[in-house]
């Protein structure tokens, strides 16, 4: 069943349309609020995504900006009805910081997503035995609890479904080979990182050892394509992370890195082969 749509996809499709719609009119967002006699906030606003759009000043706007197309002012109208809501992450927002919100707004809208993980397995890809284990040393029992849950329901929404975004993960060996809780935790993780190579748009990766240096041998990254916009970068680091758009070199920069290392890494039967290599030499029934 395709997934429901969520409050944010429709914020951000009018976010789009509305940005257009005022350029292409030759307009600022100064002129528009003016003509309007409205706050520039609010436009701002709108057009960052942040807000719902009644159907009255979705109306407003588009006579202002002599959009006269029946079929585009239909699904506009539509996508504002559907703007007002929470999104599915808002049940998790006790353990959810503002970024990290902003962030998971433009993985629900991606229809591609491409990351590298070299450190630990990849929230996409962990199990919640592993999860648990990973949190344990840094997060108290009852908000690792919750974060795992935030983990589960993240996964379902990005690999149950028709409409799926095309996922490809890159593991990094030293990800595997990392024993996070007991050998038995990792068994059960190394297999389950075989079962969603199966998935039919997911592509799991492994790069070893032998890859040698490349770009990102420091960090994690994820890349999230969209049909309607630019790509965007999102880096995560000792500090925290960060959500990268504007930057053209920068991703430019991750995007060149992982090519290569997507023709670094190990795929298919190779990849199931050294995930078993790996679990009989590290994680072997004692």
């Amino acid at each position: 069943m395709p997934r429901a749509v969520d409050p944010s996809l429709n914020r951000r499709r009018l976010r789009i349309e509305l940005r257009k719609a005022r350029e292409k009119a030759g307009l600022t967002q100064r002129e528009a609020s003016d003509a309007l006699e409205w706050s520039l906030s609010k436009i701002i606003r709108i057009e960052a995504g942040t807000v719902s759009v009644s159907v009255t000043d979705l109306r407003a706007l588009l006579q202002h900006y002599r959009v006269d197309s029946p079929e585009l002012v239909a699904e506009l109208e539509e996508a504002a009805r559907g703007s007002k809501g929470q999104s599915w992450w808002t049940d998790f927002s006790d353990v959810l910081n503002p970024t990290f919100t902003q962030y998971l707004g433009y993985e629900s809208a991606a229809n591609s997503i491409r990351t590298y993980h070299p450190i630990v397995m990849p929230g996409y890809l962990q199990t919640e035995d592993y999860a648990e284990a990973l949190l344990a040393p840094r997060v108290p029992e009852e908000r690792a609890r919750r974060v795992v849950e935030l983990r589960t329901a993240r996964q379902e929404r990005l690999f149950e479904g028709d409409d799926t975004p095309e996922t490809f993960l890159i593991v990094d060996e030293a990800a595997l080979r990392r024993r996070i809780g007991t050998p038995a935790v990792m068994r059960h993780q190394l297999q389950h990182l075989k079962e969603m190579m199966e998935l039919p748009r997911v592509t799991v990766q492994i790069l070893p050892f032998s890859a040698g240096a490349h770009y990102s041998t420091l960090g994690s990254f994820v890349l999230l394509g969209f049909k309607d916009d630019d790509d965007l970068l999102w880096v995560e680091h000792a500090a925290g992370s960060l959500a990268i758009r504007d930057d053209h070199a920068l991703l430019a920069r991750y995007q060149e890195c992982f090519g290569t290392i997507n023709d670094l890494a190990l795929s298919d039967d190779d990849a199931i082969r050294f995930i078993d290599r790996v679990a009989a030499e590290d994680f072997a029934t004692s």
